[in-house]
């Protein structure tokens, strides 16, 4: 990922699964996880928190 402040714009890789959130040019990668979701949540049109929750797959394992 590159960026130039100047013209305030970003480069990114699309052969690279993640998600982009920018907050007043300020560009955050979130990467993707194996399993499991990413809630964004907004106040007063900005991204504020990000929430990931795990899940675990059954797979016939004898311990999580």
């Amino acid at each position: 990922m590159s960026k130039n402040t100047e013209i305030m714009k970003a480069e990114i890789d699309l052969m690279e699964n993640a998600m982009y959130l920018v907050c007043d040019g300020h560009l955050t990668k979130v990467r993707a996880k194996e399993f499991g979701s990413t809630e964004i949540a907004w106040k007063d049109g900005k991204w504020l928190d990000v929430i990931q929750h795990e899940r675990q797959r059954n797979c016939g394992q004898d311990v999580i």
